[in-house]
């Protein structure tokens, strides 16, 4: 029983983890249509420009924290002016794979800059050990389930009770009619790749100090992608619960089956879902009357 609460421990962390990623994908997509296959590259450079900062100034992992939150904010505005701005209109894939190509530059620029070796990260919060009940976590293992319950909360109630967050969700429900009602559909967008970059740097954030800095941390972002569809591609918060599902899964997977079983344990479920709840366990069903 003590390995099993060990496995669900760990599954738990690294589905908040998962969580976080799937957070941003689903914030994109929910806005704007678009899947943003750079979400795990963007995540990594966060994470090398933080670790860089800690090293030059001391700063510890929350002296970082608000460091990698301006750092991501900066990167998502840069990004959607440069490269998504412009092709506002073009087709959806053409968007899609220009964000693939993103992923592949930045990766490159990575491994050009910092080198391909892993990194020890320069902060950590402790090696303290929490007990939940019979849950044992590491104390960055714990935050990160903490700061994913407290993201889902903060996007409840920015969808629901704020002015941006309801424009958001008429930007996503009908463009044209949004801008006809006076929305700044771009500012929009703009926030949306914002509010998922600060996500993802959060969360690799956290893969630095839970695990470690390396060019290869960047499928995390590939690997958090099942989360979404599972939860729901426009759903943020089911996304989020879908991490912690698809984290639990795959670390019991590993434990009571194989390695082999945890690397694609994510993408059988996205077979299954696929097949049965194509719009996910919390996503919206449109329907199309034709």
């Amino acid at each position: 029983m003590n390995y099993f609460f060990a496995l669900l421990g760990s599954g738990l962390a690294v589905g908040a983890i998962y969580g976080l990623v799937a957070i941003g994908f689903a914030i994109i997509y929910r806005a704007t249509r678009v899947i943003n296959f750079a979400l795990g590259e963007m995540m990594m450079l966060n994470a090398y420009i933080a670790h860089t900062i800690g090293v030059h100034t001391a700063l510890g992992f929350w002296g970082l924290v608000p460091v990698v939150i301006v750092v991501s904010v900066l990167l998502g505005l840069v990004i959607e002016f440069v490269l998504i701005r412009p092709m506002i209109g073009e087709p959806t894939i053409s968007i899609v794979m220009m964000t693939v190509g993103l992923a592949v530059f930045i990766r490159s620029l990575v491994v050009l800059v910092w080198g391909a070796a892993p990194l020890e990260f320069s902060a950590s919060p402790g090696d303290i050990v929490l007990s939940l009940g019979p849950v044992r976590l590491y104390l960055a293992q714990a935050i990160a389930i903490g700061l994913l319950l407290a993201i889902m909360a903060g996007f409840a109630v920015f969808y629901r009770y704020t002015r941006s967050g309801i424009a958001m969700r008429a930007a996503a429900n009908d463009e044209t009619v949004a801008l006809l009602m006076g929305i700044d559909v771009r500012r929009i967008y703009a926030l949306a790749w914002v509010l998922a970059a600060s996500t993802a740097g959060l969360a690799g954030l956290l893969i630095s100090t839970i695990y470690e800095l390396g060019p290869d941390m960047s499928a995390f972002g590939l690997r958090g992608f099942p989360a979404t569809i599972l939860g729901g591609l426009d759903a943020v918060g089911g996304s989020a619960a879908g991490g912690f599902i698809i984290g639990i899964l795959e670390n019991l997977g590993e434990g009571y089956v194989g390695r082999g079983l945890k690397e694609i344990i994510g993408f059988v479920i996205i077979l299954v879902v696929l097949m049965i709840r194509p719009f996910g366990l919390f996503g919206t069903r449109n329907v199309e009357r034709v």
